[in-house]
């Protein structure tokens, strides 16, 4: 499983403490200080904007990604889920500026932007619109990675079970 622009980890604690094996990534070394020594989970910290892609070559079952936003590393981004894998990526919406930070549009997704990045895949839910306390304007979306592509990532995936998602 796979923690991208994790903070202090809330996420990647979680899904450790159930078992799974986590990486953690972050630019901010004194968050992912918090997350040292913590069984099963593996710390990178790198700068997801400025340098080249920590995580070339890796797979992971689940990608994880919320309130993060850097539309030059998608693809890279959407590489690591492996082949069947999954992902789960909720940020601020266009409407977020009107009630807060972040405000800059490159920040901010359009509308059905998540939908129209995973096109092709298959999108088990998808929301966008405001959300209630603390108010906040996202859009989230889960979505499964075709299986036919089983190939270069088979040998560095990071097991997860298969769990069913409902379709709401």
């Amino acid at each position: 499983m796979l923690d991208l622009a994790c903070g202090r980890g809330r996420h990647a604690r979680w899904w450790a403490a159930r078992g799974h094996a986590v990486t953690a990534v972050d630019r901010d070394a004194e968050a992912l200080h918090s997350l040292a020594g913590v069984a099963g989970i593996e710390v990178v910290q790198a700068e997801l904007e400025e340098q080249t892609w920590p995580l070339a070559g890796r797979c992971f079952d689940l990608v994880v990604v919320t309130n993060y936003l850097w539309r030059p590393r998608f693809d890279a981004l959407l590489d690591t889920v492996a082949p069947g894998g999954l992902l789960l990526y909720e940020t601020f919406t266009a409407g977020q500026e009107t009630i807060g930070r972040p405000a800059r549009a490159e920040f901010l997704l359009q509308p059905g932007e998540l939908l129209q990045r995973c096109a092709g895949w298959q999108v088990q839910g998808f929301e966008q619109g405001l959300l209630a306390a603390p108010a906040r304007f996202v859009q989230r979306v889960a979505a499964r990675r075709p299986a036919a592509a089983a190939d270069r990532h088979d040998a560095q995936r990071n097991s997860l079970p298969e769990w069913p998602l409902s379709q709401g």
